[in-house]
C-alpha cells in the first residue's frame, strides 16, 4: 500500500509549479504592480498587486498544503497578528492574550485596539488548561511561550473556546507547521512569524496565517488588501525558497538542542533551565503529546545580569541577537527589554546549525569560564 508522503518531504517541493518539460523547478519573483484587465472585471485573474500576485500565490498555495489550511502571507510576523487582532473583533469583544508571551502583541492590542472599545484580558500559559475562555471572542495563545516555553493542551483550550463561542489562533513560530500542527489539533488559526526557522537565514521578516475556517480567511485577507500590509515579491520568493529546506534546518537545530539541554542541566553555573525536551521540564508531558520537534529554543539561568553578559561575550560561534530560527545559533539576556518578567540572568538561546559537538563544546567552555 502506498503511503502518503511525510509533511517534511511535501515540504521541499510544496507550492511549486506541475513538472513540465523544460520548466524550472520553481518561477522567479513577479515584479508587478499592475496587470492587463480590459472588460468586466474577472475575479479569478489578478487585477492590481495589492489584491494578489502570482509570487503570492505560489507561496500561499505551498504554505496551504503543510499547513492545513487556507492561507494569507504578511510582510512580518505582527503584521499577521494584527490582521487575526483587528480583523475578527468589534467594540466590546474580548481578546485574550499570553502574559508572558510576545510583548508586542499585547502593545499592539492595548494602544491601536482598547481605545476603540475592545477589551483585553491576559492570562499566564501555565494557567491556560485551567482556564474557562468565558466572555473571550479571540485568543491569540503561544504554545511553548516566548521565552519561557511553557505549554497548555491546543485541544483541550480549543473545546472550551468554541463551547463559548470562541476563535483560538495559536502562535506557531516557536515550532513551525514541522513541529506542531494547531489545526489538526482543533485550533481555528495558526500564524507563525516565518522571519524564524521557516525562512531561516536571518534575512527577510515575514509572517503568515493560516485557517479551515473561509469565514474567517476572507476577513483576514481583505484586511491585508485594505490596509495594504502586503509582503514584496522579492521577499516572498525568499521565504518560498526556505521551504525546502526547512525540514533539514529544522531537524539538525533540534536534535542539538536536545544534547545542549542535557549538558546545560548538568552544568554547575547554570541555575535553571527550561526546554520542553527534557523530562524534567514542566512542559514535557503536554509537548510530548501534541508537538512533533520538541522545539530549538532553550532559556536557562544564570547568577546574574554580569554573569549572563559575560557568558555571551566568551561564545564563540553564537552571535548575540534578539531573534531566533535562523541557521546561526543566536543567544541574548532576554530580561534587557524589560518587557518580560523574568531573572536579570536569563539567557534566551536559539540552536542553529552548528555541528553539535562545535557548538556544545563552545557554549560549556563558555560556562566554564565564568
Amino acid at each position: 500500500m502506498t503511503r502518503k508522503p511525510s509533511l517534511a518531504s511535501l515540504s521541499i517541493n510544496a507550492g511549486a509549479p506541475v513538472a513540465k518539460n523544460g520548466n524550472a523547478f520553481r518561477h522567479g519573483p513577479e515584479f508587478a504592480s499592475t496587470f492587463h484587465l480590459s472588460g468586466d472585471v474577472d475575479p479569478e485573474v489578478y487585477q492590481y498587486g495589492r489584491f494578489g500576485q502570482p509570487t503570492w500565490t505560489s507561496l500561499e498555495t505551498g504554505l496551504a498544503e503543510l499547513e492545513g489550511g487556507d492561507t494569507v502571507i504578511f510582510p512580518s510576523g505582527m503584521s499577521a497578528a494584527s490582521a487575526i487582532l483587528t480583523s475578527l473583533v468589534k467594540p466590546g469583544d474580548t481578546i485574550l492574550l499570553p502574559s508572558d508571551g510576545y510583548a508586542p502583541v499585547r502593545y499592539y492590542t492595548e494602544h491601536y485596539l482598547v481605545k476603540f472599545g475592545v477589551k483585553l484580558k491576559t492570562i499566564a500559559t501555565r494557567e491556560i488548561d485551567s482556564f474557562d475562555f468565558h466572555g473571550i471572542t479571540v485568543a491569540l495563545l503561544e504554545t511553548p511561550s516566548n521565552p519561557m516555553l511553557d505549554t497548555f493542551d491546543i485541544r483541550k483550550a480549543a473545546n472550551k473556546i468554541h463551547q463559548q463561542g470562541g476563535i483560538l489562533a495559536i502562535d506557531n513560530t516557536t515550532l513551525t507547521f514541522l513541529g506542531q500542527l494547531p489545526l489538526a489539533l482543533g485550533a481555528d488559526i495558526s500564524m507563525s512569524a516565518d522571519t524564524k526557522a521557516v525562512n531561516g537565514h536571518s534575512d527577510v521578516v515575514f509572517g503568515h496565517v493560516s485557517t479551515l475556517d473561509k469565514t474567517i480567511s476572507d476577513k483576514i485577507r481583505n484586511w491585508r488588501k485594505f490596509s495594504g500590509n502586503i509582503p514584496g515579491p522579492m521577499e516572498t520568493w525568499l521565504v518560498h525558497r526556505s521551504l525546502s529546506t526547512l525540514d533539514v534546518r529544522l531537524q539538525r537545530m533540534c536534535d542539538t538542542a536536545i544534547l545542549l539541554a542535557d549538558a546545560l542541566e548538568k552544568h554547575e553555573k547554570v541555575l535553571s533551565i527550561r526546554f520542553p525536551g527534557l523530562t524534567s521540564d514542566p512542559s514535557h508531558a503536554i509537548a510530548k503529546q501534541q508537538q512533533q520537534l520538541f522545539g530549538f529554543i532553550i532559556s536557562f539561568e544564570l547568577e546574574s545580569k554580569e554573569a549572563a553578559d559575560k557568558f555571551l561575550a566568551a561564545c564563540n560561534l553564537v552571535y548575540v541577537a534578539t531573534s531566533f530560527g535562523g541557521v546561526h545559533s543566536i543567544a541574548e539576556r532576554r530580561a534587557r527589554w524589560g518587557t518580560d518578567q523574568i531573572p536579570e540572568g536569563v539567557i534566551r538561546f536559539s540552536v542553529g546549525c552548528e555541528r553539535h559537538e562545535d557548538l556544545i563544546n563552545d557554549v560549556i567552555a563558555a560556562l566554564d569560564s565564568l
